[in-house]
């Protein structure tokens, strides 16, 4: 516990905004386009991580994939996948949507609902393995699931069960809906993290969520934090200070 820990924080309006009508995307680091050549390359095997929002009855056309473990955090709203292994199927609130590339695969992913944007988090993993067989899940897990608790979603692939999606790689991503004056704290088994406040309230809200780490660096809706660790087992404080409920997204990772 006596070990250091840097805690970097990645300012919403310091991200990539792209916005094409039909698409409104945040990206945390460089991504299509987009260029940080601070963040060129996403954080050791987290490589992309985008709050998207896809109006009604829009989305990506069929598009390849290769190597990397894809997945999507939805938020609100529902979300139409398809892909050349067979797989149909549309993902709401609350699920998660994997997807392990490998070897190479297409997918589309649409809004097929007629009045309602979709929002979600996409988050691209560079996996410890090369040529995997492609692969495909969903899994879901209630409000109730995450409230004022670490609620472990994807896990490395050596430690995973029924309850969790496996990745091929050394990470662990865990989803919380932090109360107001509710904390938590997580104990890091790697050398990095990285934590995101999901954008909830929309843009143009006055009373957004908050939360504080380590009783120093403050974070608002669409803020994240890089976590560097000189060892593992380094302690992580995450405090509600504002009004509302904050969902965010912890990542444990190499």
């Amino acid at each position: 516990m006596s070990s250091k820990m840097e805690i970097i924080a990645r300012r919403s309006n310091e991200r990539g905004h792209s916005n094409v009508g039909w698409l409104d995307s945040y990206h945390t680091w460089s991504f299509s386009s987009y260029h940080d050549p601070k963040f060129d390359n996403g954080f050791g095997c987290l490589h992309v991580l985008n709050e998207d929002r896809v109006e009604p009855t829009k989305g990506f056309g069929t598009h390849s994939h290769k190597e990397y473990e894809i997945f999507s955090y939805i938020v609100d709203g529902e979300l139409e996948h398809k892909d050349s292994m067979g797989n149909t199927e549309i993902i709401h609130r609350d699920e998660v949507q994997f997807t392990s590339a490998g070897t190479g695969l297409q997918h589309s992913e649409f809004n097929v609902h007629q009045s309602l944007w979709v929002h979600f988090i996409q988050i691209w993993v560079k996996p410890n393995q090369s040529k995997l067989q492609p692969s495909y899940t969903t899994k879901k897990w209630s409000d109730k699931d995450k409230l004022n608790k670490l609620c472990l979603l994807v896990d490395d692939i050596k430690n995973s069960n029924e309850n969790t999606i496996a990745i091929h790689a050394s990470l662990s991503m865990f989803a919380t809906i932090l109360e107001a004056n509710q904390s938590i704290k997580h104990i890091f088994k790697r050398n990095k993290g990285f934590i995101h406040l999901i954008m909830r309230s929309g843009k143009e809200a006055t009373n957004i969520a908050k939360i504080r780490l380590n009783q120093s660096i403050i974070l608002e809706e669409g803020d994240g934090a890089f976590i560097n660790c000189e060892t593992s087992f380094n302690e992580l404080s995450i405090e509600n200070i504002g009004k509302i409920n904050a969902e965010f997204l912890l990542f444990d990772h190499e």
